[in-house]
C-alpha cells in the first residue's frame, strides 16, 4: 500500500470520498504506532480484485467470498460483550446522580484481522460503551480527555440545559488534554440517542468518538415488548465501513429463535447516507430520532441519514442466516467479497 498522507490531512481526503473507495490508506503521523502503514479508509477491497490475462478469474473470485463468509461463520457466538451490548458501568452519588466516567484516549482499532486504523476511543472502544439510563434519572459524566487534542461531547437528541450541549466556544471551553469535564442533567426525553464529539467532529467522530446514549421509559409498557434489544451504530470514512467499529468478516450476527420479536436501534455517526436491507423478513420502522412515530410502516430497507436514529422491530419468522447490509453496494460487497457494513440474522428453529 502507498503511504498517502498523515491524519491532518484527513479533511481533505474526506471531501474525495465518492472517488476513493478502497483507494487510499494512512500511516499513523503523531498517533501510537508512528511508521506503520494503516488499512484502507473505505474498510474494503473495493472495485479491484482478481483477473486473469484475458479476463476475469472467477474462481479466485469465489473462493475469496467464500473465504470471508466461512470467517464470518465460524466467529459467531465469539462476541464476548464488545460488539453487542457493551455497556457502560455506573455508580451511584450520594446526592442521586448515575455517575459514568469516560476517558478519551488515541490507540490502534483493529475493524478487521490485519485492518488498522488510528483511532479516537471512548473508554477504549470503538464506539463506545452503550450509556442506559431511565427516564427521570440525575445523570453526571466525567469526561477525562487523555488525547493530544480538546474535545467537547454533545448528547445528541437528548433535551439538555445549554451549558451542557456539549459545543466549545459556544456553550463550554474546550476540554483540553489532560483535563476533565462533567456534564450534569437530568433524563427527561425517552428514546435512542447518542454521544459523540463536537470538536474536530468531522475527524474526531468518524474515527470513534461515538457512542449510544438511551432513555428507557419508567413506564416500560410504553416500549413495545421485545426478545432482545440491539444496537447498530453506522460509521464510514474515519475507520471504513464499519457497524459497531467492526467490518465484515469481523462483525457479528444478530442470533434468535423462530418467534422471537427482536428491536434494533440504528444510528448513523457517520457522513454517508446508509440504506439498511434486511433479507428474508420485513422491518417495522416505529421510531426516528427518539420519537414514535404516528404511523408505523413496513419496508425491508430503510435509509438512515447522517445523525438519524431509526428504531425497528423484526418478527423472526423465516428461519436460516439472512444477510443484513447497507445498500449502497460499494459499502458491503465487493469482486473481492463481503466487506464493510454486513452482517446477519441468524433465525434458529426453536
Amino acid at each position: 500500500m502507498a503511504k498517502l498522507f498523515g491524519r491532518r490531512k484527513f479533511l481533505g481526503m474526506t471531501g474525495a470520498a465518492a472517488g476513493a473507495v478502497g483507494a487510499a490508506s494512512l500511516t499513523s503521523g503523531g498517533w501510537p504506532g508512528a511508521g506503520k502503514t494503516y488499512a484502507s479508509v473505505w474498510g474494503g477491497p473495493g472495485f479491484g480484485g482478481p483477473r486473469q490475462d484475458g479476463g476475469v478469474d472467477w474462481q479466485e473470485i469465489d473462493r475469496q467470498h467464500k473465504a470471508a463468509v466461512d470467517a464470518f461463520l465460524a466467529n459467531i457466538g465469539k462476541d464476548e460483550g464488545k460488539f453487542w451490548g457493551n455497556k457502560a458501568e455506573f455508580t451511584m452519588s450520594d446526592d442521586g446522580y448515575k455517575v459514568f466516567d469516560i476517558v478519551c484516549e488515541e490507540t490502534d482499532w483493529e475493524t478487521t484481522a490485519g485492518s488498522v486504523f488510528p483511532a479516537f476511543t471512548y473508554n477504549g472502544t470503538v464506539p463506545g460503551p452503550e450509556i442506559h439510563v431511565t427516564e427521570g434519572d440525575k445523570v453526571r459524566v466525567n469526561v477525562t480527555n487523555k488525547m493530544q487534542e480538546s474535545t467537547g461531547v454533545h448528547f445528541h437528541g437528548v433535551h439538555v440545559p445549554n451549558a451542557v450541549d456539549g459545543v466549545p466556544f459556544i456553550t463550554q471551553p474546550a476540554i483540553e488534554p489532560g483535563t476533565t469535564f462533567t456534564y450534569e442533567f437530568e433524563c427527561v426525553n425517552t428514546g435512542s440517542h447518542m454521544y459523540h464529539s463536537h470538536h474536530n467532529a468531522a475527524e474526531q467522530v468518524v474515527r470513534g468518538l461515538m457512542g449510544a446514549f438511551i432513555i428507557h421509559p419508567k413506564d416500560a409498557s410504553r416500549d413495545p415488548e421485545v426478545s432482545a434489544d440491539y444496537v447498530m451504530v453506522l460509521n464510514d470514512s474515519g475507520l471504513g465501513y464499519t457497524i459497531n467499529g467492526k467490518s465484515f468478516p469481523d462483525t457479528q450476527p444478530i442470533i434468535a429463535k423462530k418467534g422471537d420479536r427482536i428491536r434494533v436501534r440504528f444510528m448513523n455517526e457517520g457522513l454517508m447516507i446508509h440504506p439498511m436491507h434486511l433479507h428474508g423478513m420485513p422491518s417495522v420502522v416505529f421510531a426516528r430520532d427518539g420519537f414514535n412515530l404516528p404511523a408505523p410502516f413496513t419496508c425491508d430497507t430503510f435509509t438512515v441519514g447522517p445523525g438519524e436514529r431509526w428504531d425497528v422491530l423484526v418478527d423472526c419468522v423465516n428461519p436460516g442466516v439472512w444477510a443484513w447490509h447497507c445498500h449502497i453496494l460499494t459499502h458491503a460487497e465487493s469482486r473481492a467479497g463481503l466487506h464493510g457494513m454486513t452482517t446477519a440474522l441468524v433465525v434458529q428453529e426453536e
